[in-house]
Order: structure tokens, then C-alpha cells, then sequence
């Protein structure tokens, strides 16, 4: 199923955020790299309540990561993610290493249709945003475990507007943050498949700080044009809701390659 795990690794791409690979792991032996550059750019800013308000300076936030996975077994895939950050705002210009996290998924169960994985990773911070919401260079360790349940839509089930095929993913995750409060997140995804070569994702992307602190939720919509073993991504990110985040929006570009 080899389109399935495909899918699974493609949601992966659109965040700076940990490394996770999804419900679908990789094949024995498979592995994949891609290179990811963004650019996200604030006005605005969510308050302690919520409301939008402006920022001081524009915010600019830059970032080139390379991410690479690898199938060791059938059910177990190990990750890699490195990240360059620049950026400017009001009170900071930064240039920098971004965190670097290592992490690995364990496929527990699946089916024709429906896989359910686990992940386990941990990430060494750097001196860029090592948070969205913190100054660059604020934090140090992190842990982080990672549960989701991805399902395929076959003809029968879809919805006509769905494509050919189509999928749905669905992770919460905890993070445990040495220097920043620790953090609850969650993520859902519907991909659909326009013949063979295209993806359409549309994705959410939520979390929360422990306490009363930083919240987030950005949306993302991105295509995807398969070139035999390589894909390039084009989407956009835009943050809807949130308290203590910037209201950020950018394009995501992203180049992989499977091997």
C-alpha cells in the first residue's frame, strides 16, 4: 500500500514542528528526504484574550529544513529533522540553527484502510524560535509522544467532491519542554488524490501551552505534483485563532524525494 504511506509522509512536510511520520509508516528499506522553505510574516497578534490586535514592527520568521525518514522494519520508521532560521520583530533580529529532533513511529495496527502509530522523539533547541510564541533561542530539551489514527476513503465511502481516492488523519500529541511550558497539540488532515500525479491537503493545526498561556490554530491548504520519485509542494499557512501567538501567514514550498 504503498500510495498510503505516501500520503502519510506528506502531511508531514507542511509544519516546522516535530517529527512525526504519521499512521503510515515507510516500507523496509524505503526512505524519503525533503527540503522545505517558508516564510511566515505577522502584522497582527492574538492578546491574553484572544483578540487581534497589532503588532509593534512586522514579524518576519524564515526557515530551511531538511527532514529525512527511513523504514527499518515493515511497522518501524525513524525520523530526522534539521532547521536554519532567520528572522525580525519589533525587539529581535535573529540567524540561527533552528531544533534538531530525532524521533521514531511504531505502526500498531492496520488494515487495508486504517493504520494507528505511535511516535516517540526528542529535540535539541537551537538559536532560533524553538516555540512559535517564545523569544529565539528559549528553550532546551524537549520530549514528545504522538498518537494518530489515519483512515483511506475508498469509492464507496467518499464523498463525490473527494477526488479518486482520499484520506483522513487524525494526531494529539504531548509535549514535554525543558524551558517552556509544556504542551498539548492536535492535528487533522483530509487529503484527496486527483489521478495519479496530484494531492490536494487541507489541514488544522491546533495546540496549547499547560496554564494559562500561548494557544494556536493555523489552517493550511497545499497541492502536491508527483515527477516520478520526486514531489514538489506549494501551500499556504494562516494562523485563525490563537492568545500570545502572532498572527502569522506565509507560503510553504517543499521538494522531496523518495529513494
Amino acid at each position: 500500500m504503498r500510495t498510503a504511506g505516501a500520503v502519510g509522509v506528506v502531511v508531514l512536510t507542511v509544519l516546522a514542528g516535530p517529527v512525526v511520520a504519521g499512521p503510515w509508516t515507510q516500507p523496509q528499506g524505503d526512505g524519503l528526504i525533503i527540503m522545505k522553505a517558508e516564510q511566515m510574516t505577522a502584522d497582527d497578534g492574538f492578546d491574553p484574550f484572544g483578540d487581534r490586535v497589532p503588532l509593534p514592527d512586522e514579524r518576519i520568521d524564515r526557515v530551511l529544513s531538511l527532514w529525512a525518514e527511513y523504514g527499518v522494519t515493515s511497522r518501524l520508521t525513524v525520523q530526522l529533522k534539521a532547521e536554519l532560521q532567520e528572522g525580525e520583530d519589533a525587539f529581535v533580529d535573529y540567524s540561527g540553527r533552528g531544533p534538531i529532533e530525532i524521533g521514531a513511529t511504531w505502526q500498531v495496527w492496520r488494515d487495508d484502510r486504517t493504520a494507528v502509530s505511535l511516535y516517540g522523539g526528542y529535540a535539541s533547541g537551537g538559536e532560533g524560535r524553538n516555540a512559535g510564541y517564545a523569544a529565539p533561542g528559549v528553550g532546551e530539551d524537549d520530549w514528545e509522544v504522538r498518537g494518530s489514527v489515519g483512515h483511506s476513503l475508498g469509492p464507496v465511502d467518499r464523498l463525490p467532491w473527494l477526488g479518486d481516492t482520499a484520506f483522513v488523519d487524525v494526531q494529539l500529541a504531548r509535549r514535554m519542554r525543558d524551558g517552556l511550558p509544556d504542551e498539548t497539540r492536535a492535528d487533522f488532515t483530509v487529503g484527496s488524490h486527483l489521478g495519479e500525479d496530484w494531492l490536494l491537503l487541507g489541514q488544522a493545526f491546533g495546540g496549547a501551552t499547560d496554564g494559562d498561556g500561548a494557544r494556536w490554530l493555523s489552517l493550511e491548504a497545499s497541492v502536491v505534483r508527483q515527477i516520478g520519485d520526486w514531489s514538489l509542494q506549494a501551500g499556504w499557512r494562516q494562523s485563525v485563532a490563537g492568545r500570545e501567538t502572532p498572527a502569522s501567514k506565509g507560503p510553504v514550498l517543499a521538494l522531496w524525494r523518495r529513494f
